[in-house]
């Protein structure tokens, strides 16, 4: 027996309603009104599903989200070898080589220490851990004042890419041939 909190005379007068051609929301109204209740329209959607009621009124219709085509009875019947994958709705960017970036780096040989290794005075520079399963160690050479790092990874990781001179130059020049 299933649990709910509609009375047996509560549902038997939802079918009622149902069957006279009644919405959800006014067969709720309706029983609300006989038996003093407080049923919502979902409610009754609810408690009618659950009964097997498969009536739905004008309001109570429930629009898809993506259009439906008539199931083909081919298209059921086709073969693995048949499948084709949707569409995408947009193009595929086409694929560009790039270069690849030249990392700064510094002169300093780390020397590769653990996180328990460390001392409050080391170097928390990381090193490692781009794979997986690669460990991840730390610089370890003793720390700038001020700093998490020692001086080369603190320049390292704090001192902008300086713009070439030509750049610069010819965006002046643009300038200056236009005024």
């Amino acid at each position: 027996m299933e649990l709910s909190n509609w009375a047996p005379e509560h549902s038997d007068a939802l079918r009622e309603f149902i069957a006279k051609g009644l919405s959800y929301s006014e067969a709720a109204r309706a029983i609300n009104s006989r038996f003093n209740t407080a049923y919502s329209r979902s409610a009754a959607l609810g408690r009618a599903r659950r009964l097997g009621l498969g009536r739905l009124g004008p309001d109570d219709r429930q629009h898809p989200s993506m259009p439906t085509k008539p199931a083909d009875a081919q298209a059921i019947a086709a073969p693995a070898s048949e499948f084709r994958a949707p569409a995408l709705p947009w193009p595929i960017p086409p694929f560009r080589e790039t270069k690849p970036v030249k990392l700064r780096c510094v002169t300093i040989e780390p020397r590769h220490l653990s996180l328990i290794e460390l001392e409050s005075s080391d170097c928390r520079y990381p090193y490692g851990g781009d794979e997986e399963g690669e460990p991840i160690t730390f610089c370890g050479h003793p720390q700038r004042p001020g700093s998490s790092y020692c001086t080369p990874h603190f320049h390292l990781s704090r001192e902008p890419i300086v713009p070439s001179e030509r750049a610069v130059s010819t965006a002046l020049l643009r300038l200056v041939e236009t005024a």
